[in-house]
C-alpha cells in the first residue's frame, strides 16, 4: 500500500512517526508525499496546547476529504491527541479508521493492513536501535530520542499523563544508532526527550548525559560531526555535564536549551518548578564561564495564573540582564487536565498576548545586538542548501543555532568550491539581521575534505511536519 503521513508537533513527535514509517517500509509498504495518492493516512497528532489541539483536529478532517476525493480507504489518528481523547476521537470522528496512542506505535502495520494492533496502550514505549526508522528529516541532521516520559510535576504541563514516567534508552542503544547515523552521512545529532538532563538516572547511571555525550564525542566519522542535547532542566545542568561539553568542544554543540519557563520565584513556586531568576543567573553566568562561546536558548510561559504585573517585570528584568542568544514565549494555556487548571488568579487573554508583544521586543533587541557584535567573526556552518527566501541565497546553521527554532546563517557570496547541503564550512559574517546572520562562505580547508554524501540514508518526507 502507499501510506501518507502528517507529522505534527515537536520532534520527539517526528521521531514517532519516522519510528512508524520506517516499520511500514520494512514490511514493503510505500511512503507517498501525495495525500491524493495514498492508500493509507496517518495523522501524527499533537495536543499540548489548545492551538495544537486545533491544529490536530483541522488537520485530521482534511485529511478525511481524501477519502471522498482521493484513493484513500483508511484514516489513521496516532499520537498525544489519542492519549488525552481517545474515547472523544471514536465518538465524534467516524471518518478515523483506527486510532495508535504513544505506546502504541509497533501497532502501525496491523492498523494499515486493517488489523487489530494487538498492542498494550498501557504499557511504556521506547524505540532501540534495532527499531526500523525512516528520516525524515534533511539528509545532514537528524534527532535521536534517548529517553522518553517525565517526572517532573510542573502544574501547567500534561506530557506526563500521556507519555508516562521517565525512562532512558540503553547507553549503548543510543550510541549504535548514532554511530550508523554517522556512516550514513548525518552530520549533526540533536538528543531529544522530555528532560535529557535525567537521562541514565533511572538504570542507575550517575551523570548519565554527561557519559553519553563524551561517549558520542569519541566516535571516529571520516568528517566533522556535531552533537547537541536539547530540553535541559535547570537544577540538572550540573558542573560535569559543563565540563564535558567544554573538554569534547570540537563535537559538542556549545549550545544549552534550557526552558526556564519564568523568573519570578511566586510563579516559579506556583509552577513546582521552583528556583528565582538570581539563582537562574548564577546558573548563566557558571555556564558561560565553563564553556567558551556558549549559545543559551531558554523559553517562558506567560499569563500564568497568578502572574501579577511586578512578576512580569521581574520577568522582562531578567531577560534584559540575561542576554539570552535565543528565546521563545509561550502563552498560557489553560488545560482542563493540567494542575493548573484549578489555580486561582487566571490572567485575561488581551493582557497575556501583550505581555507576550513585550517580551519578544526585549528579546529582539538583544539578538539584533548579540548578531552585531558576531560581524567580522568567522564560524563554523552547517550547509543546509538553498535558502527558502530566494534561490540567490544558501542557507546553513552556526553551531549556536538548533534547527527548525532558532535563526540561520544566511550565505550570500562563495569563495572556492560552490556549496553542497551537508558540508561543514567555515563562514565569515559581513551582516546581522535580528535573528539571522549573513556572510560570506570560505573556501573548504586543506585538511578537511570535500563533503559527498553517501545516498545510504533512507529518507521520505512526511505530508506536513
Amino acid at each position: 500500500m502507499k501510506i501518507g503521513f502528517v507529522s505534527l508537533g515537536c520532534p520527539k513527535n517526528l521521531v514517532d512517526s519516522e519510528v512508524m514509517m520506517g516499520q511500514l517500509v520494512a514490511k514493503g509498504h510505500e511512503l507517498t508525499p501525495h495525500p491524493d495518492q495514498a492508500d493509507v493516512l496517518v495523522v501524527n497528532t499533537c495536543s499540548f496546547i489548545d492551538p495544537a489541539k486545533k491544529e490536530s483536529v483541522d488537520t485530521i478532517l482534511e485529511m478525511a476529504e481524501y477519502k471522498k476525493i482521493g484513493r484513500a480507504k483508511k484514516l489513521i489518528v496516532a499520537g498525544c491527541l489519542v492519549e488525552r481523547y481517545r474515547g472523544d476521537i471514536r465518538k465524534e470522528l467516524p471518518e478515523v479508521d483506527a486510532i495508535i496512542g504513544t505506546n502504541e506505535l509497533d501497532g502501525i502495520v496491523a492498523a494499515c493492513e486493517g488489523m487489530e494492533p494487538g498492542t498494550d496502550p498501557l504499557q511504556p514505549y521506547l524505540y532501540h536501535d534495532l527499531t526500523p526508522r525512516v528520516l525524515s528529516t534533511p539528509r545532514q541532521f537528524a534527532y535521536v530520542k534517548i529517553a522518553e516520559g517525565c517526572d517532573h510535576p510542573c502544574t501547567f504541563c500534561v506530557i506526563p499523563q500521556y507519555r508516562g514516567a521517565f525512562r532512558s534508552r540503553r547507553f549503548e542503544s543510543v550510541i549504535r544508532e548514532a554511530e550508523r547515523l554517522f556512516a550514513q552521512g548525518v552530520r549533526e545529532i540533536n538528543l531529544i526527550g522530555q528532560d535529557t538532563t535525567c537521562y541514565g538516572e533511572d538504570l542507575g547511571i550517575a551523570h548519565g548525559l554527561a557519559h553519553l555525550l563524551a561517549r558520542l564525542a569519541r566516535i571516529e566519522t571520516a568528517s566533522e560531526k556535531w552533537i547537541r542535547f536539547l530540553y535541559a532542566y535547570p537544577n540538572k545542568v550540573t558542573q560535569r555535564l559543563l565540563d564535558t561539553m567544554a573538554e569534547h568542544r570540537a563535537a559538542l554543540a556549545p549550545y544549552i536549551d534550557m526552558p526556564l519557563q519564568h523568573a519570578s520565584a511566586a510563579v516559579l513556586k506556583r509552577m513546582k518548578r521552583g528556583a528565582s531568576g538570581d539563582i537562574f543567573l548564577r546558573l548563566i553566568e557558571r555556564i558561560r564561564g565553563t564553556v567558551p562561546g556558549v549559545a543559551i536558548r531558554t523559553s517562558f510561559i506567560v499569563g500564568f495564573p497568578g502572574e501579577s504585573a511586578q512578576d512580569f517585570e521581574e520577568l522582562c528584568q531578567f531577560v534584559q540582564a540575561a542576554q539570552f542568544d535565543n528565546l521563545g514565549v509561550f502563552t498560557y494555556s489553560d488545560e482542563d487536565t493540567s494542575a493548573s487548571y484549578a489555580l486561582d488568579g487566571k490572567v485575561d487573554g488581551r493582557t497575556i498576548q501583550n505581555r507576550k508583544r513585550r517580551l519578544m521586543a526585549i528579546q529582539r533587541k538583544i539578538s539584533r545586538a548579540r548578531n552585531r557584535g558576531l560581524v567580522g567573526s568567522v564560524t563554523p556552518v552547517l550547509v543546509s542548501g538553498v535558502s527558502d527566501e530566494t534561490d540567490l541565497l544558501w542557507e546553513g546553521r552556526m553551531p549556536t543555532q538548533a534547527p527548525e527554532i532558532d535563526g540561520v546563517a544566511l550565505i550570500n557570496d562563495v569563495e572556492g568550491a560552490p556549496p553542497v547541503p551537508g558540508e561543514i564550512r567555515r563562514l565569515r559574517i559581513t551582516d546581522a539581521q535580528d535573528y539571522d546572520v549573513i556572510g560570506t562562505l570560505l573556501p573548504p580547508s586543506e585538511s578537511a575534505p570535500r563533503f559527498a554524501p553517501p545516498g545510504l540514508v533512507n529518507i521520505a518526507a512526511p505530508l506536513a511536519v
